[in-house]
């Protein structure tokens, strides 16, 4: 037998080395990761071509898992639970009353409410009458709140009275909304809103028999999900039936869920990571969800040794927290995989060594997109895979871009290009509307559903989806996610992924917040890197950061501003906020976080004083500026002979000499210290 593997081994080692079968030796390298999804994407493919033509829908799917086990644990939360009975006749109880109150299929209502187990028996009452729930960011006030609840239309809103002096700022501008108070403390005194129905007493004398059907097609409006985002106003993005369907049933087949899995869920179920995927493994497979009302690091573990979970979710910048959490004794419990999104794969193995998890799956895709994949064999830092040979079933691919705009850039015939293998490109997907996994349904504002479509991409008349996100592709159809489109920046001439460098901060700095970003720099090439880092403890150590950056990053992606916060704005999936701190920059005169530069000549962080900054707006002495290329004297001798000398042989001129390389080497440091100067 060893005999045997010993030749496998050897052949395929030969197979590697030789280009021309290099074909060969991928499909021997990756035929059982893609054996075991081919097997899994035909039985989604055949499940909903079947909820297609009978017209099944959530509710219609929820019914006959109801009926499977009736007395089985479907929600927990907070030492109560709900069986899958409970959780019918609750959201049959819903379903009556807003029945009642004239609301019929094609309305709208929006739903502000913490997370509870209560949480999706609401929207998937309101879904047995046909209303459309707009799942709303419980972080959201003022005007950004305002705007999700008018631009899905809604009629009315159900909110919690956590959320009572939120809607109260706003009330004057709801007018013609209806607002329903729903108390998530029962029996304790709440901050009531004038003017709002109080829904817990209104339900207790509502019948949970079935509402009856309403007839609706796979393809109406069955959610309405608001992007994180870490800029603008949030957008509302159309979860149909089938949509909704595809989601949580291509996780659960890809990830090999099981029917007696418990699944960890503290993530916010207005998010499509744990209100879609989370919590469609119960409405529509039957499996038992544990819920927390806000993510813990430090009670992550305690939590699903509690409820003994074997699956635990987690997104954006969880893993991280829950790495850097001390612990007095090993952890205990009894999860076998996590899955998710946002899993860096600076701490991948770490992670997964820590608390002896055996598979992970991380996932890349957005709430609206159609560019959804899945890494099925623990590679770390994968985000998921296409085989290369897959393009005609499943059209992701990457294009050519200015990774900075993130506009994809067009041959002399007008059309996109695609990248090679390990080349960055814009991820995206072609839009097929009659193909419930290509279908794009956009946003409920129009024209920001046209902005997402990119037009005449291979051919004229195509349409793609563009994720906005910059990717990265091995040759085993491995992707690997680098930034998002407009965080990559180009700084003297080289492209500095924002993602990279927040990783290694992070890092150095044992795990702290760490965000990065540019900024512009009058009389300079593109834009600076600047890094906002947390310090809580003020243990900063900036010798060791400088340090660590110098010895993990090439010159020109050193930040070259660090601000030190207390704290990092976070969205409510945790991904880092930046958008503020960019807009602030390094201007000393109105930030009063401490601000330093980066002196590339004496290879450190200083301070930045008011009369430096002042310089440097003005265009004249920039210090830090030295060392981008110039002071690390081998680097850039070695390259600066090669651009060099690969210029003079284009052009026609005889090979230079390493004596005419020296001198004008010294010339040209010379000319750009004076300029300086």
């Amino acid at each position: 037998m060893w005999l045997l593997a010993a030749v496998i081994a050897i052949i395929t080692a030969f197979i590697a080395k030789n280009k021309r079968y290099r074909w060969l030796y991928i499909i021997l390298k990756t035929y059982k990761r893609d054996f075991r999804v081919a097997i899994a994407f035909a039985k989604l493919r055949i499940k909903l071509w079947w909820w297609g033509k009978m017209q099944t829908s959530v509710p219609e799917r929820w019914a006959t898992i109801v009926k499977r086990h009736p007395n089985k644990v479907a929600f927990q939360f907070e030492g109560s639970s709900l069986t899958f009975l409970q959780v019918d006749e609750f959201s049959n109880q819903i379903a009556n009353y807003f029945k009642s109150e004239g609301f019929t299929k094609g309305d709208n209502i929006a739903l502000l409410l913490e997370n509870s187990h209560e949480y999706p028996c609401i929207w998937l009452g309101l879904t047995k009458i046909g209303v459309v729930t707009a799942l709303i960011n419980t972080n959201l006030v003022n005007d950004p709140l305002n705007h999700s609840i008018n631009v899905s239309n809604c009629k009315a809103i159900i909110f919690g009275s956590n959320h009572s002096n939120a809607i109260k700022q706003i009330q004057s501008k709801l007018v013609s909304v209806k607002k329903y108070q729903f108390h998530e403390n029962v029996g304790k005194e709440e901050d009531i809103v004038k003017d709002c129905v109080d829904l817990r007493k209104a339900l207790s004398t509502v019948t949970t028999k079935s509402p009856g059907t309403v007839q609706v097609s796979v393809k109406d409006p069955f959610l309405y999900i608001y992007t994180s985002g870490t800029t603008g106003l949030p957008k509302a993005a159309v979860i149909s039936h089938v949509r909704f369907m595809f989601m949580a049933t291509a996780f659960n087949y890809m990830s090999k869920m099981r029917s007696e899995d418990t699944i960890y869920n503290p993530l916010p179920l207005y998010h499509s990571a744990g209100g879609m995927i989370g919590m469609g493994q119960t409405v529509l497979h039957g499996l038992s969800v544990a819920i927390r009302k806000k993510f813990s690091a430090s009670n992550y573990w305690s939590d699903c040794a509690k409820y003994n979970c074997t699956v635990a979710q987690y997104v954006g910048e969880m893993c991280r927290y829950i790495l850097a959490t001390p612990r007095k004794e090993p952890v205990k419990h009894s999860v076998r995989a996590i899955f998710g999104n946002g899993l860096k794969a600076q701490i991948w193995t770490e992670f997964v060594n820590t608390f002896e998890i055996k598979e992970v799956f991380e996932f890349y895709g957005a709430t609206e997109g159609i560019s959804n994949i899945i890494n099925v064999d623990n590679t770390p830092g994968c985000v998921g895979f296409v085989p290369r040979y897959a393009g005609p079933i499943y059209p992701m691919t990457l294009l050519k871009c200015d990774q900075e705009t993130g506009e994809p850039l067009r041959n002399s015939d007008g059309f996109c290009m695609e990248c090679g293998i390990n080349e960055p490109g814009l991820v995206i997907s072609k839009i097929n509307q009659r193909d419930p996994c290509q279908e794009f349904k956009g946003y409920a504002d129009k024209k920001a559903t046209n902005k997402k479509i990119l037009q005449n991409v291979f051919k004229k008349g195509d349409a793609y989806f563009n994720s906005g996100d910059i990717l990265e592709r091995d040759e085993l159809g491995n992707y690997f996610f680098k930034d998002r489109t407009g965080d990559t920046f180009r700084w003297k001439g080289e492209n500095v992924s924002t993602s990279e460098v927040e990783g290694i901060i992070s890092n150095i700095l044992q795990l702290n917040d760490a965000v990065v970003y540019g900024v512009e720099i009058p009389n300079t090439e593109g834009r600076a890197g600047m890094a906002a880092v947390v310090d809580t403890n003020d243990s900063l150590n900036l010798e060791v950061l400088s340090n660590g950056l110098r010895n993990n990053l090439p010159t020109y992606s050193i930040p070259i501003f660090l601000r030190v916060l207390k704290e990092v704005p976070l969205t409510g999936t945790y991904k880092l906020k930046k958008i503020d701190l960019q807009r602030d920059g390094y201007d000393i005169k109105k930030i009063s976080d401490q601000i330093y530069f980066y002196n590339a000549k004496l290879r450190k962080y200083e301070e930045l004083t008011k009369d430096l900054m002042d310089k440097i707006r003005d265009g004249r002495t920039l210090p830090f500026l030295l060392n981008l290329y110039l002071i690390d004297h081998a680097k850039y001798f070695v390259k600066f002979e090669l651009v060099t000398v690969c210029t003079f042989q284009q052009r026609g001129i005889r090979k230079l000499q390493l004596k005419d390389l020296t001198i004008i080497y010294i010339i040209k440091k010379c000319v750009v210290i004076f300029v300086l100067i």
